[in-house]
């Protein structure tokens, strides 16, 4: 019997080693897609009972009686969509403003510091967040901002009622300062894709410094901006613990942004170790369906949206 050559099976030795680890990946991989469709399983099957017994009506019904197991998740749906938008609307100025100074207009020595304490508050637990607010958001709220806004901005009807500090507007403001971070580091990241040279050819044409940065800049990098945006909603709508300790937890639907509200995370937060029947377990189940199919598709559009500008190009620095 002839024997094979030294080299085949040197060959086939060192191929074992790169066949493990290929297979090693593809587990990996698989694994984290099976982990997201085991837990979209998980809840489909465990909100069945509630589908059941009320039908889309389930999303558009504004009780919320556990007793009677009568259920809807309107005052929850409305007081995510305030609450998220609210911090959109305060947050989204400041934090293109901030990456935009920290790309095109913060001196060199400064840059590194300013970036890393804006993307610090990023790494704060939401707990401490909530206690800040309780501490001193919610104070300053009631003492000052709440009865500026109902003496200036009462008429519109957005800002009546008692002036207690917790309530709607806290959990905007809130949410505003945690989702800060995200919008001006993925709005940093696009900024600094933009050539170059668009900023010197706007600047060549005799266009002022803002001119060249609303023109040249902040023009070529608005489906990046808006993707980062979609991105911070995409926190926005998720977050629990920070926006149940000041938002008042009450299932109610009310104009004024000083009313307490609920929001479809908090209500999981507070009530879902109290559930005792099974229709009531499936009604909270259902609400947590609904808010993660949110968030994925919130998260989808963003990650495209940022890609569409960026292309997979890594950030470089401008001088």
């Amino acid at each position: 019997m002839e024997a094979k050559p030294a080299s085949l099976l040197q060959g086939k030795v060192s191929e074992l080693p790169d066949a493990i680890f290929g297979w090693a990946m593809r587990l990996c991989g698989l694994a984290v897609v099976s982990l997201l469709a085991l837990i979209v399983w998980e809840l489909v099957v465990r909100s069945q009972l509630s589908w059941h017994a009320f039908g889309w009506k389930f999303f558009v019904q504004s009780d919320w009686n556990p007793v009677e197991e009568q259920f809807g998740a309107l005052p929850f749906i409305y007081g995510t969509l305030v609450s998220s938008l609210l911090s959109l609307v305060i947050a989204v100025p400041l934090a293109v403003g901030v990456a935009v100074f920290i790309t095109e207009m913060c001196p060199a020595g400064l840059r590194g510091i300013l970036s890393f304490t804006t993307e610090l508050l990023a790494a704060i637990p939401s707990v401490i967040y909530g206690l800040w607010a309780i501490f001193v958001l919610v104070p300053l709220l009631r003492a000052y901002v709440q009865p500026f806004l109902a003496t200036t901005l009462g008429w519109t009807g957005l800002f009546t009622g008692p002036p207690y500090g917790i309530g709607m507007l806290a959990a905007g403001v809130i949410l505003a300062i945690m989702i800060i971070p995200i919008i001006s580091s993925i709005t940093r990241e696009v900024l600094t894709v933009v050539p170059q040279h668009q900023r010197e050819a706007v600047l060549a044409l005799g266009a002022t410094r803002w001119e060249m940065i609303r023109v040249g800049v902040l023009r070529n990098a608005r489906a990046g901006i808006v993707g980062g945006v979609i991105l911070g909603l995409g926190r926005a709508l998720g977050e629990t613990m920070a926006v149940t300790m000041v938002i008042g937890n009450r299932p109610e639907i009310a104009k004024s942004l000083f009313a307490p509200g609920y929001t479809m995370a908090s209500v999981l937060a507070n009530e879902f170790s109290e559930a005792s029947g099974d229709t009531y377990l499936s009604a909270l189940v259902e609400i947590g369906l609904a808010l993660f199919l949110v968030t994925i598709v919130v998260n989808a559009m963003a990650r495209l949206m940022v890609w569409s500008v960026t292309r997979g190009q890594p950030a470089r620095n401008i001088a």
